[in-house]
């Protein structure tokens, strides 16, 4: 099997044509860049100690596009994705929980969006880089953003 790559951010899979092909490898699979971020998100998502995707104002912008009808959606917040022909990289923005172990935690959402990608696009995860951009205390609360502090 041959890879394509579009400059629209798609991944694209060939297949092979003809009648003494197995019928799975004729014609093509694209796989958008859009597509790999949301499952790097839900794979990272996934793991124990990881709060939430995104840190800081970047959350905050996140959440308050949200809520803007048309704005965007927040599975893929915190998560950027590089798609080539065969290969793809994934950087992380995520917020850990107060008292975990952020190494155990980093190699364990690594190991999960490389394993999910992998299984489900057939392409290579050359890297997975994560910034842990805050930590999430027991008692902090999640506060909507653009609300003030009285009503």
């Amino acid at each position: 099997m041959t890879e394509n790559s579009t400059a629209t951010g798609v991944s694209a899979l060939k297949g092979r044509t003809g009648a003494d092909v197995p019928a799975q490898t004729r014609g093509r699979t694209s796989i958008a860049d859009g597509v790999v971020a949301k499952i790097a998100a839900m794979a990272a998502r996934e793991v124990p100690g990881v709060h939430s995707l995104g840190a800081g104002v970047a959350r905050a912008w996140g959440a308050m596009r949200d809520r803007v009808p048309g704005g965007g959606g927040g599975v893929t917040r915190g998560v950027s994705v590089e798609v080539g022909e065969r290969q793809a990289a994934v950087d992380l923005d995520i917020v850990v929980e107060y008292g975990v172990s952020i190494v155990d935690v980093a190699g364990d959402v690594r190991s999960n969006v490389v394993s999910a990608v992998e299984r489900m696009t057939g392409l290579e995860v050359v890297e997975v880089n994560i910034a842990v951009g805050d930590v999430h205390l027991p008692d902090e609360e999640e506060s909507e953003p653009g609300e003030g502090r009285v009503r």
